[in-house]
Parts: C-alpha cells; structure tokens; sequence
C-alpha cells in the first residue's frame, strides 16, 4: 500500500527512477502504480534486484521471470545483483545472458567492493553499468567512488539522507539555514554536485516532493568541502569489504 502510493506521488513529483526489489515484496504495488501513472512506460526507468537465495545460473533467469511478472512489465531498464554472495559469477552469467539478448536494457551490481568489482571485470566481457551502495558525506566512500569512476561504473547512493539519522547534525543545520533548505534536499545536493545517481527513499508525500525541489540552488565549494569532511564510517547496511 505504501508503495503504490510513494510511487504514485513520485511520478506525479517528477521522479521518473522507480527501485524495487523481489526481497522488498512490493514490485507488484510499484507496478500497479506504474501502470495507473500517466507516465508512460518509456518514460520511467525500472530497476529491480536478484536477492540472495535467488542466486545462481538458472534461479537467476526464473527470479528476473517473476519479477517482470509482479511489476507486470515485458522488459527492465536495470537488473543489480543485490549483494555480492558466493554464487554471483553465475548470477552474473545469467544477467549477461539476458543483457545480451536484449531483455535488459542494463546490469550491474549492488554492496560491491572494490575486490568483487575486479573480479568481475577480471573474469567477465560485460562491466557492471552501476554499483548501488550506500553513500553519504557521513559515509563517504572515495576510493570506491574513484574505482568506479576509473571502470566507468556509474556509482548510485541509496540511504542518501543516512535514514534521518543525521538530519539534525549541527553542520548539515547551519548549511541548510544558509540556503533555506530542509537538511535533507543539502544532502542531496551534495550527491548531484558530487555526480552521484541518488535514490533517496521515502513514503511520506511532502518529503517526496521536497527531495525533488533540488535544483534552483548550489552549494558553494566551501560548503561542499564541510559536508566532505563529515565522513564517519557511519553504515545503516553491512560492509562487504572483508567480504570474499
């Protein structure tokens, strides 16, 4: 219920970037809102993600099946392998194979690190389009950022606004008072300036509308450098760096 209406409100918003996945159990209410927009299908850009016990060559294929069929959809702009378990490489064959034949627009990955990227790019011909990770100034991830951006990955935040766990921090405050802006749409200015693709979450329709109302303003270089130098390590998700 709550993703039928978020999503409805977002593309009434202007937001035409729809994430979902199958382990958020809700791809069948963000098709319906999809199909019920005026938006056309052309227009928005689906991504979805293979979970963990969905992993491996053939449960890959079958888990994308089911996913087109929930969000009721006949093709996706973008599949991510969700996390980097040990049954990707076959994962990733499997969404290659599907790339390649036309049924995805785009792959890549989600909570890769840097070691699971070189794999990838050591091993396969098709390099992940985008790796979804969570991103913030309090998690600011250079080196990834510069590996990505080196491979020519396009790096997407998610939990860009820390889960409102740092909304009230006292530089974030200040900065937001400067420019009368909610903390919440700096943070995401931060991201876009930084060339980030961010997908700030939320269910409530007024911060919906406001996370869009981001672009009649700049953040000076000075500002920016504050917000950079907020890196704490601060993660809400696993760090998959020690992963194998």
């Amino acid at each position: 219920k709550d993703a039928y209406k978020s999503v409805k409100w977002a593309l009434n918003a202007g937001y035409r970037l729809i994430d979902t996945a199958s382990f958020y159990k809700n791809e069948k209410e963000v098709g319906k809102a999809i199909k019920d927009s005026d938006v056309p299908r052309e227009e928005i850009f689906i991504t979805t993600k293979v979970w963990d016990t969905e992993q491996g060559y053939d449960n890959t294929i079958e888990a994308y099946k089911n996913s087109l069929n929930r969000i009721n959809i006949d093709y996706l702009d973008l599949y991510l392998i969700h996390w980097p378990r040990k049954k990707r490489k076959e994962t990733w064959e499997a969404m290659q194979d599907l790339y390649r034949e036309g049924d995805i627009k785009a792959i890549g990955v989600a909570n890769f690190a840097i070691q699971h990227l070189k794999e990838f790019l050591k091993n396969f011909d098709v390099v992940p389009t985008v790796n979804q990770v969570e991103f913030s100034p309090f998690l600011y991830q250079t080196e990834l950022l510069e590996y990505c951006r080196k491979n020519k990955i396009k790096l997407e935040a998610y939990s860009p606004l820390t889960h409102g766990r740092k909304l009230n921090h006292p530089t974030l405050r200040n900065i937001a008072e400067k420019y009368d802006k909610s903390t919440a749409q700096i943070l995401i200015r931060w991201g876009l300036q930084h060339r980030l693709i961010e997908i700030p979450k939320s269910s409530n329709k007024d911060h919906i509308y406001q996370n869009a109302d981001v672009f009649d303003f700049e953040l000076v270089e000075k500002d920016m450098q504050s917000l950079d130098s907020l890196d704490e390590s601060f993660r809400l998700l696993d760090d998959t760096s020690k992963w194998k």
